[in-house]
Order: C-alpha cells, then structure tokens, then sequence
C-alpha cells in the first residue's frame, strides 16, 4: 500500500468513495464528470499548505481516501492539531487493513509535524465506523453539532 497527494484525475474515483454510504449517496455527485465544485474545492485544498488530499493505493488502484487539515490554535498551549475528514475505503478493500493505515498515516504525519492532538467526527449514523475509531485509539470526548447553511 502506498500514500500520496491526490491529483485532479483522481477526483471522479475520490467522489465515487464519498457517496459509496447510505448518507454519502445523499449528498455526492459521483460519476465520470463530476460538477465543478469538486474541482474548485480540490484546488483549495491543493493550495493550502495546512491541508491535504490523501490517497492510499494497492496494486497501483485507489483504495481509500482521507483529508488531513492542520489547525492553529491557542489552546494547547498554542499547539496545532490535526483533523481528519473524508474517510473511505472502497468496498472491496474494506476489512483488509486499508483504514488502519491511512489513519495510522496521518497520526505519523501529525505527530511528526509536533502536532499536540489528532480528532475527527463521525456520523452517529456509522456504527461501523465509530467502533473501528474506537478500537484503533480514539475515544468520544465532545459532542460534535453543525449547522447547514444549505
């Protein structure tokens, strides 16, 4: 398995992951031309250093996906955290270890970065997924809410 920055040609193939849930499919626009939006998101992300468009690949196909976005703070005695978004591994590849690495990746990224924290959100609706974070090392500490402007 390999890591690298995403490229625009992977977005289609990235999109796909994203809606490939029941609240994915509610909110992605997959397929082989994807709105502009995803394109002019990408290129923010591309062009800011704090943040980060990971793809993991075995046997040179895309196998999961992760954001990686480096937050400034104050507290923490001014320490940075790391938050990570967008997680998904494609169907095929999931129970074979594709997950635990791409977010044991970005904890080695955080960590040698001197990041003070690692954090991210799930849905409640992800059972699955709350009980894989859990069982790798991360615990509820928050009660996360949104606001939807749209």
């Amino acid at each position: 398995m390999t890591f690298r920055e995403a490229t625009p040609d992977d977005l289609p193939q990235i999109v796909r992951l994203l809606a490939d849930d029941p609240l994915g499919a509610t909110r992605e626009t997959p397929g082989e031309e994807i709105p502009e939006a995803y394109f002019t998101a990408f290129t923010a992300i591309a062009k800011d250093a704090n943040n980060a468009l990971i793809v993991a690949e075995v046997h040179g196909k895309i196998a999961g996906t992760l954001q990686l976005t480096y937050i400034p703070g104050l507290t923490y005695t001014g320490g940075e955290r790391a938050q990570i978004e967008g997680v998904r591994v494609a169907a095929e590849q999931r129970g074979h270890g594709v997950g635990q690495a791409l977010i044991t990746w970005a904890i080695q990224q955080a960590r040698a970065r001197g990041c003070r924290v690692v954090q991210l959100t799930t849905d409640r609706q992800r059972p699955d997924a709350i009980r894989f974070y859990q069982k790798i090392g991360f615990r509820p500490s928050h009660m996360g809410m949104k606001y939807h402007l749209k």
